[in-house]
């Protein structure tokens, strides 16, 4: 029997003839906004770099396209913006003041989507790493410690995991 996928969350166009207004400056802001290569992930890139660690960036290949892929420990490593992956999603949501029958759509269904990502990834084998972009900037050495936890460990196969908290005591093997 297949497990249980809800229908995915209907996102509305986001045009002034369905109700949606936007000012020119704003556009233009959104428009700058990127959604790969961003200063997070390029700080993480860099880390793991150093470190020793060879990955994909984006594959094609690989369901979800990660942000980096490393191959040798099947590992799928996101790096998700607090506002776009619905960080803090309770509180966050009664914050929207503007547009909210397109934002809150928007945000859930990449939310559900993220998940579908997770699910599909696990079913290939792949240990699947999501980091808030704020915890990168706040602390990288934790995260590439997670990471590290990740590819010479067997703590993929616990349950609860709550990143970067569980592995700021470990050491690497060399």
């Amino acid at each position: 029997m297949k497990p249980y996928t809800p229908a995915p969350i209907k996102v509305p166009r986001f045009e002034e003839a369905v109700g949606f207004y936007t000012t020119t400056s704003r556009s233009k802001r959104m428009g700058k906004i990127k959604s790969v290569d961003t200063k997070p992930e390029i700080l993480l890139r860099k880390a793991l770099w150093a470190k020793g660690y060879r990955y994909r960036v984006h594959p094609k290949s690989i369901f979800g396209k990660p942000d980096i892929l490393i191959r040798k420990y099947k590992l799928a490593i996101f790096v998700d913006g607090e506002f776009w992956h619905g960080y803090d999603w309770i509180d966050k949501k009664k914050k929207i003041k503007s547009n909210r029958n397109f934002w809150i759509p928007k945000i859930e269904r990449n939310m559900q989507r993220d998940e579908e990502v997770n699910t599909r990834l696990d079913e290939l084998g792949f240990t699947v790493i999501r980091l808030w972009a704020k915890w990168i900037e706040k602390d990288i050495a934790d995260c590439v410690k997670t990471i590290e936890a990740y590819a010479h460990t067997k703590f993929h196969l616990r349950d609860c995991f709550d990143t970067p908290n569980d592995f700021t005591n470990f050491t690497p093997l060399t």
